[in-house]
C-alpha cells in the first residue's frame, strides 16, 4: 500500500549547500507590495515633514524588515518549500499582504471600515508568533535552539502585545507604544544572545538578504516610474529618469560587484557561534539601514520626477525642498555609512572614501536646497558615479581577484 506524504507534514533541515527556495522569492513579492505602500506613507511624510511623520515611516519599515528576517532565520534552518514550514510561510504570506494592505491606513485610518492600526498590528502578530511556533518545530530535538528561541519569545511577545495594544487605542498612544515595541523587539533579541542560533547556510543567508536589496532597489525604480506615468514625455523627464537610474545601478555596484562576495566568504569561514553572531549583526541589523535607505531615497527621486513632469504644478527650475530633498541625500548617505559599518563588522577596517562621500552629499544638502531639482539629483548621480569610478580604478586588481574566487567557487 502507498502512503501518501501530506505536503505540509514533517520538516527537512538544511546544509551547507541550501540555497533560496521558490517559495521565500514568492514571499518577497509580499514584501515588494508592502514596501510600495510604505512609500505611500513616506510619500505623506514630505507633506507633513515633521519628527513624529519620520518616526512612522521608519516604524512601518523597521515593523516589515524584523517580520522578514525573522523568516530569513527560519529559512535557514529548514526548507521553507517543504512541511510545516511551508504552511507557516504561507500562512505569513496572507498576514503580511493584510498587513500591507492597511500600511496606507496605519496612522490615518478612514472611515466605513475595519479599524487599519488594529489590523495591521493583529496580523503582524500572527505573522511573529507563527514563525516563533513553526522554529520550535523545526528545531526537533535541538535542546540548545529550543532554549534560544524561548528566550527570543520573551521579547517577541512582548512587542506584539505593544503592538496589539497601540493599534487598539489608535492616536495618541499608538506612535509611542509602536516605537517602544521596536525597541523592546529590537534590543530583546540583541540582549537574549545568539548562544543557540544555528547559521546552516552562509550562502543561502547571504543570497536572502541580497535579494531583499534587489527587492527594495526594484521598488525604487517602480517609485521613478508612477512618478511620471500620467505625465508626457519630455526632456527633463528622460534626464531625470536617466540621472534616477545612475543613481540606483551605483547603489547596486556598490553593493553586489563585490561587498557581497566579500561578506559572504567572510559569514562561511566563520563557526559555530562567531558566524551566527555574525550573521546577526552583519544581516539582521546592519541591513536595516542600507534597505531603509533605499525607501527614502525612491521617495526624493520620485518627487523630482513629480516636479519636471507636472508643468501646470512646478517649473523646471523650482527647487525641490524640505523632506524629499533631505530623504535623497541623507538617504544614499545612510546607504553609504550602512556600507561602511558592514564593513567594520566582517573585516575589521574602515571605508574612508565612501564615509568621505557621505560626508560630502550632507555638506552639499543646503546647496541642493537652492537648486532646481534636477540639478539636485544630477548633483547626487555625480558623486555616485565619481565614487564608483574611483572603487573600480583604485581597487582593480583586488576587485578582479574577489570576482574571479566568486566564479570558481559557484
Amino acid at each position: 500500500m502507498v502512503t501518501t506524504r501530506s505536503p505540509f507534514s514533517g520538516v527537512r533541515p538544511t546544509d551547507e549547500s541550501h540555497r533560496v527556495t521558490t517559495l521565500e522569492l514568492f514571499f518577497d513579492l509580499v514584501f515588494v507590495f508592502a514596501f510600495t505602500q510604505v512609500t505611500q506613507v513616506t510619500q505623506l511624510m514630505a507633506d507633513d515633514p515633521t519628527a513624529a511623520g519620520a518616526l512612522r515611516g521608519l516604524v512601518l519599515l523597521a515593523l516589515l524588515w524584523w517580520a522578514w528576517c525573522s523568516y530569513a532565520w527560519l529559512g535557514n534552518e529548514a526548507r521553507a518549500d517543504e512541511g510545516v514550514v511551508r504552511l507557516t510561510v504561507v500562512v505569513a504570506m496572507a498576514a503580511m499582504f493584510v498587513v500591507a494592505l492597511a500600511i496606507p491606513e496605519s496612522f490615518e485610518d478612514l472611515p466605513g471600515g475595519l479599524f487599519a492600526p488594529f489590523v495591521l498590528a493583529a496580523c503582524y502578530a500572527v505573522v511573529r508568533l507563527s514563525h516563533l511556533a513553526c522554529y520550535l518545530v523545526a528545531a526537533a530535538d535541538d535542546a540548545e535552539l529550543r532554549r534560544q528561541l524561548l528566550l527570543t519569545a520573551v521579547p517577541v511577545v512582548a512587542a506584539c502585545g505593544l503592538l496589539v495594544v497601540g493599534g487598539a487605542l489608535g492616536p495618541p498612544y499608538q506612535t509611542g507604544l509602536w516605537a517602544l515595541a521596536l525597541l523592546v523587539d529590537y534590543a530583546g533579541i540583541w540582549l537574549v544572545g545568539t548562544s543557540g542560533w544555528r547559521l546552516r547556510s552562509p550562502a543561502h543567508f547571504a543570497e536572502r538578504h541580497g535579494l531583499i536589496v534587489i527587492v527594495a532597489l526594484g521598488e525604487s525604480l517602480v517609485a521613478i516610474g508612477v512618478g511620471v506615468a500620467a505625465q508626457p514625455v519630455s526632456v527633463p523627464v528622460i534626464a531625470a529618469s536617466l540621472f534616477g537610474i545612475v543613481v540606483l545601478v551605483s547603489l547596486w555596484w556598490m553593493y553586489f560587484d563585490v561587498v557581497a562576495h566579500v561578506a559572504e566568504g567572510v559569514l562561511a569561514a566563520a563557526q559555530g557561534q562567531e558566524r551566527s553572531r555574525l550573521a546577526r549583526d552583519s544581516y539582521t541589523y546592519l541591513h536595516f539601514p542600507i534597505v531603509a535607505s533605499i525607501i527614502f531615497v525612491a521617495l526624493g527621486m520620485k518627487k523630482v520626477l513629480e516636479y519636471v513632469s507636472d508643468s501646470e504644478a512646478h517649473d523646471v527650475t523650482d527647487a525641490l525642498t524640505g523632506a524629499p530633498l533631505i530623504a535623497l541625500y541623507s538617504g544614499v548617505a545612510v546607504y553609504l555609512l550602512g556600507h561602511v559599518a558592514f564593513r567594520r563588522r566582517n573585516v575589521g577596517t574602515w571605508n574612508p572614501h565612501r564615509s568621505l562621500a557621505a560626508a560630502a552629499l550632507l555638506l552639499l544638502l543646503p546647496v541642493a536646497w537652492q537648486l532646481p531639482a534636477l540639478a539636485a539629483l544630477a548633483l547626487v548621480a555625480g558623486v555616485l558615479a565619481a565614487l564608483v569610478g574611483y572603487e573600480v580604478r583604485r581597487f582593480g586588481p583586488a576587485r578582479e581577484q574577489v570576482r574571479h574566487l566568486r566564479a570558481e567557487s559557484t
